[in-house]
């Protein structure tokens, strides 16, 4: 494609974020690509890999969409999806876990790779984790009802642990992102004390549980819930894994086909 010619040096693909979803997504998902071209030897703007954006905010809540039937994500979904592979995209992130019910019905209209976030984070667990069984996953109630993160860890023979949908623990969670005072989605660019102690105390159920990890399974959830919040055990970030496979695939070391779900 003619993109290609503008891409930086030894760059192979070029890479399409559907970020606004929500608010800080992009923006986290941006500096941990960043970060980890700073880590691969990025040292000047054109040793980092060229990406377009599509800050997708106006697509309604996938949780509200998936579980109550309100408006239908999907709509919006297809539309910045297309943009991103019409501008000359290759491949995609969506900057979100519960749209990831949506993987298949979007997928179906594209030409191009929706890299799955739960596919990934399962893969890497089992890689680097050999030691690990039992994972925590805290995410919003559409993400849990709809096993997102429970069939992908399954697949790899993990033992996925959540809260029930309906509990305190896991209201506590969907208060962290979603509360109109507040949640992380509603503090604009920072993540208020009240938020994070939510999370801290649902990591806590995890792991009394036996979780041995816990997963991060909201991009707000990994705005807030960081390795300095929360030291006991491991927080396995989908958006750190996310920047690492992105890498990967710009630069050429593994494909966009393989990626492609269908």
């Amino acid at each position: 494609m003619q993109t290609h010619s503008f891409l930086s040096k030894n760059q192979q693909h070029l890479l399409g974020i559907y970020g606004g979803v929500g608010p800080l997504s992009h923006v986290q998902f941006e500096k941990e690509l960043l970060a980890e071209s700073y880590a691969r030897g990025a040292r000047a703007d054109q040793d980092h890999p060229v990406w377009i954006l599509v800050n997708g905010a106006a697509t309604p809540d996938r949780t509200s969409s998936l579980l109550n039937g309100q408006t239908p994500s999907v709509p919006h979904m297809n539309h910045f999806a297309k943009v991103l592979e019409n501008a000359g995209a290759d491949y995609m992130f969506v900057i979100c876990n519960t749209a990831h019910g949506y993987h298949k019905d979007v997928q179906r209209e594209l030409a191009i790779p929706w890299v799955h976030l739960m596919r990934i984070v399962a893969e890497y667990i089992v890689k680097t984790m050999p030691q690990v069984n039992n994972v925590g996953i805290l995410g919003t109630d559409a993400t849990i009802k709809l096993r997102l993160y429970h069939d992908a860890l399954e697949k790899f023979n993990l033992k996925p642990i959540s809260p029930e949908v309906g509990s305190k623990t896991q209201q506590d969670v969907m208060d962290a992102i979603y509360n109109k005072t507040f949640g992380v989605k509603a503090t604009g660019d920072s993540v208020s004390k009240k938020a994070e102690n939510h999370l801290i105390n649902a990591a806590n159920f995890l792991v009394e549980q036996g979780a041995q990890v816990v997963i991060a399974g909201c991009t707000e959830i990994s705005v807030a819930l960081t390795k300095e919040i929360y030291p006991k055990v491991p927080i396995i970030d989908p958006l750190k894994i996310a920047a690492a496979v992105a890498l990967d695939i710009a630069f050429g070391k593994r494909k966009p086909q393989e990626f492609l779900i269908v």
